[in-house]
């Protein structure tokens, strides 16, 4: 937070001035110096590096700048100047460091030793890496092993994953939370179900041929910025993008391309959508419901007067099971109750029918505005039904775009990194690595914090990230991490997570993806899966923040030399040595996916692992697409009641996932805090409210928990009644574990039920 605070409705277009600006502070900031440059030359290029932050996938013929505003922001932030020294340490007590910001701990710059917590003066100490492997692998021998839990972020690389997935399965555990858990889980298992295949249907060059978008609960501005561009090409080709979000993101309004000279010069910016529905939080399923059913009426009236069919009926009869059902249900729901649960005009949502109609070639994107909800899985099978009713799964042009996170999220899933043993070929891994790996159910991360909570958890081993941030009901999650046996974490700057020391705690600081990786075999290169499904290689130039730093391989083979008995047929030197001997083991235990891994990973624009639903292979019980009912119209998890809002969590343009890079919300005008809410100006009214005033946000999820965010301005805003709006990770402290998505688990931060009470 700064002394200024200002909450000025910002006029600009995404992109443009703006984003020059932003990343010029942002190095300014970190004091980064000439090598930062000449590494975003390589950012997201044939034989460069991959970006850290998100998984937007990497052309084969790049632009000259492949890199955006928030990408340059996560290159700054790694190769920043800043150093976490022992002494940083020293001088602060753990105590002390709870107290601060979460933008100053990580301010605090690049840790540099491997660090143990001591509890007798409240400070990390230095320790040698010796030390440290021998310590943790002593503890872990003595606990039980589906008691300990294994996380990783996902900006871990699929050598990094592959490994920590086998090193938890030898040592006993199946406990596999990761990144996926938070956000797009509900997207593996709504379309694992709905279509056989848990990932995206589309290719990147897809958004060439298409004619329409529909666009639900994603903001390519915050989110994924190079998004950015093919938006503005399609739109500019006449496109049409339907556009559903309960905020007008700016980035879906217009964009001004900063490698447009034109552009920049004038000011000129194009308009992205063409249309822009404002839907409530969770009133996606009723407005999808109001397309389908005008797109099933309009083909209704159609065959009645012998008339092209609006809905592709053969493609229906080959590749579908349970049309009939849901075209019945579609007819025989009200547009009262569409218009009600969606928040929407008839006329609107018959607007957008009217859109997916006549477009032959639709490619459907969506995000955590659709996955973060309990009728999560409803919100994806509903964009699936949509889909189907035209055929617009598995052919050029038209498709599922779900845009991921975390830079190789869906890449760690692709290689082991999962709680449910039927997602990995065990049988396989048992006999390349000669062991017998856990056939039972792990936790995931709802399951790993109510283990924390309930302290049944013992130990908590950590791939890079910030869970205990990140997680839903902090002050619940809190004290129980302090209670664990062990906490280790594998980090490049200091974060929330590391300041919740268990009775034994480490902290590892790795090198980061940009920096140089020598190893005995010579320079090393990593690998990672986009959001398309295609993989990459990546090598890093830049010079390593501190001579003592260990890559995550070295890592991870120091803590499995410690823990695990040697294994004749796994040799962890030879694999720290040569990252290539690792995607040689990945490639015997995916050989579908992998074949020929090492010599295909500089493929430019990557090479594609397959997805069988994008030939129109259905991998499911029927052999068919299913076509699925909702239970609700309303994928809240909770009912209306008078003075109960639902909450959706946001992220900032300042900000990745639980890092934040400085207070400036520039898109929504907010500068200088994060301490806010965004309320809809006829519900401030009617409460009595007035812009800044200063309000406390209250759970209401009835199970009578204590949870209270206070001293929050309140921010009048363009959002629809009864909804409000307010930052993640800060409100992470009002959802409960378990308000989550059935059957996938994510956390449902899209809709949170709060009640807004006046600050005393």
């Amino acid at each position: 937070m700064t002394d200024k605070i200002d909450t000025e409705p910002y006029t600009g277009p995404a992109g443009g001035w703006g984003s020059m600006k932003s990343v010029a502070e942002i190095s300014i900031r970190e004091k980064v110096g000439p090598e930062t440059a000449r590494e975003l030359t390589r950012q997201n290029k044939p034989g460069g590096f991959m970006c850290v932050s998100c998984a937007w996938g990497k052309p084969a013929h790049p632009h000259i700048a492949e890199f955006c505003e928030n990408g340059a922001k996560a290159t700054a932030w790694e190769l920043t100047s800043y150093r976490n020294t022992p002494a940083f340490f020293a001088e602060h007590t753990v105590t002390e460091l709870r107290t601060w910001k979460d933008y100053d701990l990580e301010q605090a710059g690049r840790l540099t030793h491997p660090l143990r917590y001591d509890a007798s003066s409240d400070r990390y100490v230095a320790v040698s890496w010796e030390e440290a492997f021998a310590d943790i692998g002593a503890h872990l021998k003595t606990y039980d092993p589906k008691k300990v839990v294994f996380y990783a972020s996902g900006r871990a690389s699929l050598e990094t994953s592959y490994m920590w997935g086998l090193i938890a399965r030898m040592y006993g555990s199946q406990n596999l939370p990761d990144s996926s858990n938070m956000c797009h889980e509900t997207t593996s298992v709504g379309l694992k179900s709905a279509i056989g295949s848990p990932v995206g249907t589309i290719h990147l060059a897809d958004y060439d041929e298409c004619d329409a978008i529909f666009y639900f609960g994603q903001n390519p501005g915050v989110n994924s910025p190079r998004f950015l561009h093919p938006l503005r090409s399609c739109a500019k080709r006449g496109v049409e993008i339907v556009v559903f979000n309960p905020l007008k993101e700016r980035g879906l309004e217009r964009f001004t391309d900063p490698q447009n000279p034109l552009e920049m010069a004038t000011g000129k910016s194009t308009p992205i959508a063409s249309q822009y529905h404002q839907v409530k939080a969770g009133g996606d399923i009723a407005a999808l419901m109001g397309i389908c059913k005008f797109v099933i009426e309009a083909d209704d009236k159609a065959r009645k007067n012998n008339a092209p069919a609006v809905l592709d009926h053969a493609f229906l009869a080959e590749h579908t099971k349970g049309f009939d059902a849901f075209a019945a249900k579609a007819r025989a729901t009200s547009w009262t109750e569409i218009e009600r649960e969606s928040g929407l005009a008839r006329a609107d949502l018959e607007a957008a029918g009217a859109v997916y109609a006549r477009s032959q070639r639709v490619i459907a994107v969506y995000g955590m505005g659709l996955t973060q909800h309990v009728g999560g899985i409803d919100n994806v099978h509903m964009v699936v039904n949509m889909m189907l009713l035209r055929g617009n799964i598995g052919k050029p042009g038209a498709g599922l775009g779900p845009v991921r996170g975390h830079s190789n999220v869906q890449g760690q899933r692709t290689v082991g990194i999962t709680e449910k043993p039927e997602l990995v070929p065990l049988d396989r891994i048992a006999e390349q690595f000669g062991f017998e790996p856990p056939r039972d159910k792990g936790w995931d991360t709802v399951a790993a914090c109510e283990a924390i909570v309930k302290r049944e958890a013992q130990a908590y081993i950590g791939l890079g990230g910030n869970l205990a941030r990140a997680v839903p009901d902090t002050a619940e999650i809190e004290p129980g991490w302090r209670d664990l046996d062990l906490t280790v974490t594998i980090a490049t700057k200091l974060n929330r997570t590391h300041l919740l020391p268990g009775k034994t705690c480490y902290l590892l600081p790795c090198l980061g993806r940009i920096e140089t990786d020598e190893q005995a075999a010579g320079a090393q290169a990593v690998t990672m899966e986009d959001s398309f499904s295609r993989i990459y290689g990546s090598r890093g130039r830049a010079t390593p923040a501190a001579e003592t730093l260990l890559s995550e391989p070295a890592i991870l083979a120091g803590i499995a030399k410690a823990t695990l008995a040697p294994n004749p047929k796994l040799d962890w030197d030879a694999w720290v040595a040569d990252y290539g001997a690792i995607r040689d083991a990945i490639e015997v235990t995916y050989p579908d996916k992998f074949s020929r891994f090492n010599e295909r990973m500089w493929t430019p624009g990557g090479f594609w692992k397959g997805v069988e639903a994008a030939h129109r292979q259905w991998l499911t019980e029927s052999g068919k697409a299913e076509i699925n009912i909702p239970k609700a119209l309303n994928a809240t998890g909770f009912a209306e009641s008078a003075g109960r809002f639902r909450l959706m969590t946001l992220r900032s343009n300042d900000q990745f996932n639980t890092t934040i890079y400085g207070y400036s919300d520039r898109f929504r005008g907010i500068n200088g805090t994060r301490d806010v809410v965004l309320m809809n100006r006829a519900d401030m009214a009617r409460m009595g409210l007035a812009g800044h005033d200063k309000v406390d946000l209250v759970g209401d999820a009835g199970d009578n928990g204590d949870r209270r965010v206070s001293g929050l301005l309140v921010v009048p805003y363009d959002i629809p009644a009864g909804c409000i709006g307010a930052y993640y990770p800060e409100c992470n402290i009002l959802i409960p574990v378990g308000h989550h998505a059935t059957e996938s688990h994510v956390p449902a931060a899209k809709s949170v039920p709060v009640r807004v009470e006046k600050a005393s």
